[in-house]
């Protein structure tokens, strides 16, 4: 078992790489979320909510720089990223094009200064190939960040999916073009989150990851690095 002296640090590296996800949230529960995004110990990356939230969200968050994401499968007014899903069947069936052509209509819409993070699904695809396949068509549609899964997906995150993305995304920064990454999907502990940051770290450089390349998802894995940084969590 890890010493708490070792938990604390990884709890305090993750910190300021985490992706609060609001899904199937009420105003109500965007309200809670907002509130859990500012900690004594620091800010999350982003806070992300359904369309119809943004505004709110961005008034809630006035003045923290935490940056507000929808979502959604199209731009969205006043959102900073966008979280977009593809259907599940173009990622399984590997048509680059039907994957490519959506996300750079999201990236034409909304410019450079919104954020896309593409969905994989990488634990439903599971085969490498496949995985593989997405992730450029992806990037090939002008994807700014890869990420594993969706928050509740069943299979979710996996090592073997995060190694595969991290090497094409270091590929891709051979070639002097930035892309992120996200690890989500059943990630609830810092025991959970671990292995991706150490990936990361392992793949694309010790201590490199910030929260313009590196991101995590997990609304639960908040509590368990606040315990880590002697915090009050939510009961």
């Amino acid at each position: 078992m890890s010493s708490p002296s070792t938990l604390r640090r990884l709890a305090q590296r993750l910190l300021p790489l985490l992706d609060l996800t609001g899904t199937d949230v009420d105003e109500a529960g965007v309200r809670r979320l907002c509130a859990r995004a500012r900690t004594p110990a620091g800010n999350v990356a982003a806070v992300c909510v359904p369309p119809r939230f943004v505004p709110l969200a961005k008034d809630l968050l006035e003045g923290s720089a935490v940056p507000v994401s929808a979502l959604a499968a199209e731009i969205v007014a006043g959102a900073d990223e966008i979280d977009l899903a593809l259907p599940f069947e173009l990622l399984r069936d590997g048509d680059r094009m039907a994957i490519s052509a959506p996300i750079a209509a999201v990236r034409a819409a909304g410019g450079r200064k919104v954020l896309v993070k593409v969905v994989l699904e990488t634990g439903k695809l599971a085969d490498p190939a496949r995985i593989r396949a997405a992730a450029e068509a992806a990037i090939d549609g002008g994807a700014d960040m890869l990420v594993t899964a969706s928050e509740a997906a069943q299979p979710g995150a996996s090592a073997e999916a995060a190694h595969i993305l991290l090497k094409l995304i270091a590929e891709w920064q051979r070639r002097h073009r930035w892309i992120g990454f996200k690890a989500a999907g059943g990630l609830r502990t810092l025991s959970d989150a671990q292995p991706y940051l150490a990936l990361y770290d392992r793949v694309l450089g010790e201590g490199s990851a910030s929260a313009a390349g590196f991101r995590i998802g997990g609304d639960a894995l908040l509590n368990d690095v606040l315990l880590a940084l002697g915090l009050p969590v939510e009961e």
